[in-house]
């Protein structure tokens, strides 16, 4: 077998096997059962719960929660807009980093906030130690705590029981981050400390190249960044080529812990539903779902960057490492392959090859994950997102049974569908409708004076294109399907840091963010104060294949029918025309 594919496979069952018993680990700590870092972390929280003033063992609505949630979070981007428009002069600022402008700074307050990471700026040359450290490092963790707790509320609310109370918010919140979250950072911090990764507060060395030219390296506290990054699915990288940075990601070992921390957790909490509700047969059927796409995304791109470009092959150039364009040979076509799909199938919008360089397949691939945003999704978030189409899915597979669709043992009536539509509806129209009008812009060559004026001063909407036509359109589509994804990833052939991709991209953020949030928590709320009904003959089982089919093939419904017109425009276009 090809060392490079065994990588790949070695990779992914890997993360299987760790994240099993994680999974029955989350279960434990959202159930409040004992379990081995309790003598750590229970003096800890208890003192976080006391100066907050926060009873954890309150029980609160799902409107409560959702209220909590939201209003923390505004405190959170306040707090970062501060840090980012005021580092100039903070502490921790050795390499005298400017401050953002405030189009650029609101931008990364809420890409950050909201777990996209999305960077308009360039990693260490855009903020500095103080700002890395705590504001985006800081946003970092608690972002994916929030994911993971409004995922806990709803494996609370789905239990065989009728009530209105659904834990408390802040005590999911706190133990994501202290009992989940921090410990697997830390293995990750120092795997890659000890191999080559910095960790320090020092600023940029000097050095001398071997062609006798000077350079300034930039050093700081990179390893803690780098396992918050993946293990939290955020995706932003300390440094502007994120992991194909040789200091962010040293060599072949420390890619393949990125690749396993990035999918631990998406992967662990399907499980954790499983074992939260003692259905683990249901948690194998999502997961099961799950992979098949993720594996009808992964294989086609692999074997078109294997392949390599026909363009270049009609010209008789021989290709033996496949399309290596924007790769790095440190990890070749395989292993880069595998990471572009898996990084945005799962939300994280981490890179080790530049994805504005890969096939017209791999591209429209990358875009499908995103669009379909739940195979695996981001941790929490993920599971949030999937749910809606199981709802779907129940309500369809309920009408052709010819009965009250059920999901376990709560009925699915017209208020969960009407939510559950608008959540599923939602996400196309952000990214078709922004994707529109900056393609209209570009094509008119819209004269839009400060509203796009870029660094360079350039004016002109043309001009944040670096690729004409098809691959063109296909940047701008990119850039709002990575952010209505929550992803933070993009064709970085675009020229986004302007007032007008700043802007429009950070509403679509928070739009993208806090609705599929809000949604699944309302609708798992209101089935949560239903009667309970005893699954029956006529019931309609949830964890057989053919239901799991059923949801799969809802999503793809879904996807094809709202984005196909916009991906023929866009990669398709490009792939015929090679």
């Amino acid at each position: 077998m090809n060392a490079e594919l065994l990588g790949v496979i070695v990779m992914f069952v890997a993360t299987l096997l760790l994240a099993y018993p994680l999974g029955r680990y989350i279960a434990r700590v959202y159930s409040g059962d004992k379990v081995w870092t309790d003598a750590i972390l229970n003096p800890v929280e208890r003192l976080f719960f006391r100066v907050a003033r926060i009873n954890p063992a309150e029980e609160m609505t799902w409107q409560r929660s959702l209220t909590a949630l939201l209003t923390i979070n505004l405190i959170w981007f306040l707090w970062a807009m501060f840090c980012l428009t005021n580092q100039n002069w903070l502490p921790l600022n050795p390499d005298h980093v400017a401050a953002q402008t405030p189009d650029l700074a609101f931008n990364t307050a809420i890409s950050f906030l909201v777990n996209c990471n999305l960077q308009d700026y360039s990693g260490e040359t855009g903020a500095s130690y103080f700002t890395q450290v705590f504001g985006l490092m800081f946003l970092q963790f608690v972002s994916a705590g929030t994911g993971m707790a409004a995922a806990a509320i709803v494996f609370n609310a789905l239990k065989e029981r009728t009530t209105n109370k659904l834990g408390n918010f802040y005590n999911y919140f706190l133990k994501s981050c202290t009992r989940i979250l921090v410990p697997i950072c830390l293995a990750v911090a120092v795997l890659h400390i000890y191999n080559g990764t910095p960790m320090t507060m020092k600023g940029a060395e000097q050095v001398i190249t071997m062609q006798g030219d000077t350079m300034h390296v930039s050093r700081g506290p990179v390893a803690a960044f780098v396992a918050i990054k993946h293990v939290g699915t955020n995706g932003g990288g300390f440094y502007g080529a994120n992991s194909a940075h040789p200091l962010e990601n040293p060599d072949y070992f420390t890619n393949i812990v990125q690749m396993v921390a990035q999918i631990l957790l998406p992967f662990a909490m399907v499980f954790a539903m499983g074992f939260y509700l003692r259905k683990k047969k249901l948690a194998w059927v999502f997961w099961c779902v799950m992979t098949i796409g993720f594996l009808m995304l992964v294989v086609p791109a692999v074997v078109a960057e294997v392949g390599g470009n026909p363009a270049i092959a009609k010209m008789g150039i021989a290709q033996p490492g496949g399309n290596m364009e924007g790769k790095e040979v440190r990890f070749a076509s395989y292993a880069t392959a595998f990471w572009s799909i898996a990084t945005t199938v799962i939300s994280t919008g981490s890179v080790n090859g530049m994805h504005d360089s890969f096939m017209p397949v791999s591209g429209m691939n990358m875009m499908l994950g995103m669009m379909i945003n739940s195979f695996y999704g981001g941790v929490g978030v993920g599971f949030l997102n999937f749910f809606i189409y199981v709802i779907l899915a129940v309500f369809i597979g309920g009408l052709m049974v010819g009965r009250t669709p059920e999901f376990l043992g709560k009925k699915i009536e017209a208020k969960e569908m009407k939510i559950a539509m608008i959540i599923a509806l939602f996400h196309p129209f952000l990214i078709l409708v922004f994707t529109s009008i900056a393609s209209y812009l570009a094509a008119h060559d819209t004269q839009m004076g400060w509203w796009f004026a870029d660094a360079a001063g350039k004016h002109n909407a043309s001009g944040w294109l670096n690729n004409p036509t098809y691959h063109g359109f296909s940047e701008m589509l990119y850039q709002y399907t990575s952010c209505s994804a929550n992803n933070g990833s993009g064709f970085e052939g675009l020229a986004d840091n302007n007032p007008f991709w700043n802007i429009t991209a950070g509403i679509v953020l928070l739009f993208s963010r806090y609705l599929p949030i809000i949604g699944p928590v309302a609708i798992a709320g209101i089935m949560a104060q239903k009667k309970f009904i005893p699954e029956s003959g006529g019931t309609l089982k949830t964890d057989t294949g053919t239901f799991g089919l059923l949801v799969f093939a809802v999503k793809i419904i879904i996807a094809a029918l709202a984005f196909f017109p916009a991906l023929a425009l866009g990669p398709i276009a490009e792939w015929f025309t090679k």
